[in-house]
């Protein structure tokens, strides 16, 4: 009957996890579909046009070090940066919550 259980769980996750999936799917893909000749930025580049609105005569005082090659690059660098440090955090929370269960389990016993 457990084995039962577990199997019927598993489809569950399986297929929230599906839905999950095309649902992000969805959320990268119909914006290109609807907004097909905006232009997709950051704030960088929309305080850079601010600033040079506000004082067209402004000299920045610093450069990046590294300028990637294109904005492409740059969005993939980013990307990749974010998705680092989300996995760096979530595995972090889901140590803590795993080592806070395992306790738990001890002090039942």
């Amino acid at each position: 009957m457990n084995n039962t259980y577990d199997k019927q769980g598993n489809k569950k996750r399986i297929t929230t996890n599906l839905i999950l999936i095309v649902i992000v799917i969805l959320l990268a893909v119909i914006p290109l579909i609807i907004a097909k000749d905006a232009e997709f930025g950051g704030a960088d580049g929309q305080a850079e046009t601010a600033i040079t609105e506000i004082n067209p005569e402004y000299n920045p005082w610093f450069s990046s070090i590294f300028e990637p090659p294109s904005g492409e690059i740059e969005s993939l660098l980013f990307a990749l940066q974010a998705a680092l440090g989300s996995g760096i955090l979530f595995y972090g929370l889901g140590y803590l919550k795993g080592r806070s269960k395992k306790e738990e389990n001890r002090n039942k016993a």
